[in-house]
């Protein structure tokens, strides 16, 4: 597969661009007939030049008139190389610097500045014009770029461009293939015969013919029908390329620029964003929770912006020009984005470029200590993996999961996990995954086992907690969470699970001398009683115990075994039931049948125990109702 670079035009109205972008490939990116008649750029525009067999180089042509910022901005965030178009005829131009700060804060890592128009000019003029660029890009990064004069009516220059955009293509670094597909959208329309079809820059991972994507926001499904890179149809598009792709499964009128698609189930949009924010130095002072208008992704979304750092203990009212600070910006409609995409902030009134930020983190949460917050974000501004996932797993005091990591990331499943294992982080689980930081863990374990002692602790008799009540201790956790710490401390001794219930290695029931004479009396009673015991709730006062420490007797005895409940009310010694067991046996040598009335005479016993006897051995599966007697099993 050739290497596939996105090249952004960028510079004022009527300086060239789309002139400069048809004299390299061919094609006139104006593709409305009121462009052409008015001979100006209103949208985006779209053409590609192959530079040799490994280079393709896909055009985004963009407005320059500052009415169409807007749609300039829907195309460049998957801008590799930008092309600063600056005509020798006008020089620097107030678009020019706008647009050239929008590049600076998108991050574009290179560009070359074209000097157009340079048939209308001598050659001081061109001279001048370098100047006032240099001046323009001084320390940014286009400072060392290279400048390149053409005229795109007389060819003079376009070969030493050509050349030029190679060198510069191939310095580019490759966009991730690996990572989790998201392709922005850009345009949507319908064509004839096949219906849904949008297209944009697939910024990451790679699509391919009848794969399922996501629409967001929204979180519709549709199914890939057709792939179109570069105006070729494809089995699969990569990240780096202009894409087309028709969609079944999904009406048009649902889609709109602004939107994007990605893998099902993996990302989630947002309406709150933590960012890196800086505002431009000819900017006038920004207040705190101001208004404006976010470019993120293709999308245009109206929000607000708040500080979140301090200044001498306390938040700024207002920022001043030239500031970078930690921001958060709440937005009027949910936006998809991941860690790394680039936003732009324009003022709502006057519609102007202001700032710009790269995203921190997307759901963010509304209020949180000062402390873990600052600490979070610088992790999550800096480059190491590492660090990063153990600083969130430190936040986390229940675990923190993969897909949180994803959502945040926009990682691959495999990267998540490469992260955690050099943080040193605990996996807990694996499906789904949940790692925790040791101190994190610690305290989870320990809240546990604090939890155990505090319950045997004031209920002594009982043998155990009920495993399912555990959760409540980790409130919001996964219930694979709990689960696999449970699975921990068993393992390595601590605990016991027995049946539904979990108990402390250690602990053991111990009576005292009032209890365990109250335990003796109540196993010599129904031991005595044989087939026509007492009724439990008129049983019970007579012991010589509170009520609630007789029923908790009564229970371990059940649990243990010494006696069997077979009814709500009755309760049997385990020796009566299986001398009954015994009496059944030797009964079923003579007829494999017995009547209600020969159950009585066998047992000894009154119709009143008698039928809860024999409902007990039904579901015992020891015999089986046939009609008015039982079939001995």
């Amino acid at each position: 597969m050739p290497k596939n670079v996105i090249v952004g035009t960028a510079g004022h109205i009527d300086h060239g661009k789309t002139a400069l972008v048809q004299a390299l490939t061919g094609v006139n990116a104006d593709r409305w007939a009121e462009e052409q008649r008015r001979g100006i750029t209103i949208d985006l525009g779209f053409a590609h030049l192959d530079l040799s067999q490994d280079l393709r180089l896909g055009f985004i042509d963009v407005p320059g008139h500052e009415r169409f910022v807007k749609n300039m901005l829907a195309g460049a965030g998957g801008v590799d190389l930008a092309l600063l178009i600056v005509a020798a005829d006008e020089s620097v131009m107030p678009q020019t610097r706008e647009h050239f700060e929008i590049l600076r804060l998108l991050g574009i890592p290179r560009g070359i500045v074209v000097v157009t128009k340079t048939d209308l000019v001598d050659a001081d003029l061109i001279d001048l014009v370098r100047l006032e660029v240099d001046e323009l890009v001084a320390g940014s990064f286009l400072a060392e770029a290279p400048v390149v004069a053409v005229s795109a009516k007389t060819g003079a220059g376009l070969d030493e461009l050509r050349s030029t955009l190679d060198d510069e293509a191939r310095a580019v670094e490759a966009k991730n293939r690996k990572g989790r597909f998201r392709l922005p959208i850009d345009r949507v329309f319908s064509s004839k015969g096949f219906g849904a079809v949008v297209t944009g820059t697939l910024t990451s991972g790679a699509v391919e013919l009848e794969d399922e994507v996501e629409v967001q926001p929204g979180g519709l499904r549709a199914r890939v029908r057709g792939v179109q890179a570069h105006a070729e149809s494809r089995k699969k598009a990569n990240a780096g390329e202009r894409t087309a792709l028709n969609l079944s499964g999904v009406e048009m009128r649902r889609l709109a620029r602004g939107m994007q698609l990605c893998e099902p189930g993996v990302l989630q949009p947002t309406d709150s964003i933590n960012l890196r924010f800086e505002l431009i130095a000819s900017a006038k002072p920004l207040k705190h929770a101001a208004p404006v208008r976010v470019h993120i992704g293709s999308a245009e979304i109206e929000g607000r912006l708040y500080w979140l750092e301090r200044q001498g203990g306390t938040r700024p009212k207002s920022l001043s020009g030239g500031a970078r600070t930690f921001a958060q910006i709440r937005l009027e409609e949910p936006a998809l984005t991941v860690r790394g995409d680039r936003l732009i902030v324009r003022r709502s009134s006057p519609v102007t470029t202001i700032g710009g930020g790269v995203v921190l983190e997307p759901n963010a949460p509304s209020r949180e200590p000062y402390k873990p917050l600052m600490e979070r974000l610088r992790a999550l501004e800096g480059e190491d993996d590492a660090v990063l996932v153990s600083t969130l797993a430190q936040q986390r005091p229940f675990g923190l999961a993969a897909r949180e990591v994803v959502s945040i990331t926009g990682w691959s499943s495999g990267a998540v996990r490469e992260a955690a294992r050099a943080a040193g982080l605990t996996a807990l689980s694996e499906r789904p995954w949940i790692w925790m930081h040791a101190e994190r863990l610690a305290e989870a374990e320990a809240r546990m086992l604090d939890d155990l002692e505090e319950f045997h602790r004031l209920r002594p008799l009982e043998p155990g907690k009920p495993r399912a009540e555990l959760g409540a201790l980790y409130p919001g956790a996964d219930e694979a969470l709990w689960a696999a710490l449970l699975g921990r401390l068993v393992s390595d001794g601590r605990l016991v699970v027995e049946g539904e219930l979990v108990r402390l290695a250690s602990h053991q029931i111990t009576l005292n001398e009032e209890e365990a004479e109250a335990r003796d009396s109540m196993l010599k009673a129904f031991d005595a009683a044989g087939l026509e015991v007492p009724r439990v709730k008129e049983f019970l006062p007579s012991l010589a115990v509170d009520s609630k420490r007789a029923l908790r007797l009564l229970t371990n005895l059940l649990r243990d075994g010494e006696l069997v409940r077979i009814s709500d009310e009755m309760v049997f010694h385990r020796s009566a039931l299986a001398e009954l067991d015994r009496r059944l046996a030797e009964f079923k040598r003579t007829s494999p049948r017995i009547t209600v009335s020969e159950f009585k005479d066998l047992a000894g016993v009154s119709r009143k125990y008698a039928i809860p006897l024999l409902e007990y051995l039904d579901r015992a599966k020891k015999t089986r109702r046939q009609g008015d007697a039982r079939l001995l099993l």
